[in-house]
């Protein structure tokens, strides 16, 4: 089925997996374990950062708490180009760094969870993961102080596969599956703004 300018596009839902297929049944269920483990992973990090849960952040180190959910990592930035290091040694810890980052965190993990408002959940990932990628520059092979970087890629790292992997699910339509999106999408405001699905 083709999409219209009012709906998203209801994908096939095949039982032989034919190729040239829109999207099989199988293919759809996958799409929706991506999404939702890729949710977790964005969820939880919100969730560790806030309540200190002891896994990355101890109880001492919480976001309730009083601690910083952005200073501990950028403050400690020594890799890539000194404006760069300086820059996120400028914001770390900052109140606004440390809303928008769990903001961020929080809203993409919901919303891939979900399978609601896909697109920008999309474009928030890959803005997080373009800052975070800067932040750890994987280009460079030594820090600031000469010590390994520890980088094992200089182009292709996680934080590239968690913003390709957002865009993937939301140009295939995945939160249909197992997920709110086709409910989503009827609702009159997402409907008059095509870019909130």
């Amino acid at each position: 089925m083709t999409a219209t300018p009012h709906k998203a596009p209801v994908l096939h839902r095949e039982r032989a997996e034919a190729p040239g297929s829109m999207l099989t049944h199988t293919a759809a269920r996958a799409l929706a374990v991506l999404r939702i483990a890729t949710g977790t992973v964005f969820l939880w990090a919100f969730l560790d950062k806030t309540f200190g849960l002891g896994y990355a952040t101890p109880d001492a180190r919480a976001w309730i708490n009083g601690g910083s959910p952005t200073k501990g990592f950028l403050a400690n930035v020594d890799l890539g180009p000194s404006f760069l290091q300086t820059f996120f040694h400028n914001i770390a810890g900052t109140w606004w760094a440390d809303w928008l980052f769990m903001a961020g965190l929080a809203g993409v993990g919901t919303a891939l969870i979900l399978g609601i408002g896909m697109r920008i959940a999309a474009g928030a990932a890959v803005a997080m993961m373009s800052m975070m990628w800067l932040a750890e520059f994987p280009l460079d092979r030594t820090a600031a102080d000469g010590t390994p970087s520890g980088s094992t890629n200089p182009i292709t790292d996680y934080h590239v596969i968690y913003g390709i992997t957002t865009v993937v699910l939301a140009l295939t339509y995945a939160g249909q599956t197992w997920g709110l999106g086709r409910w989503w999408a009827r609702l009159p405001f997402v409907q008059r703004h095509r870019w909130l699905i």
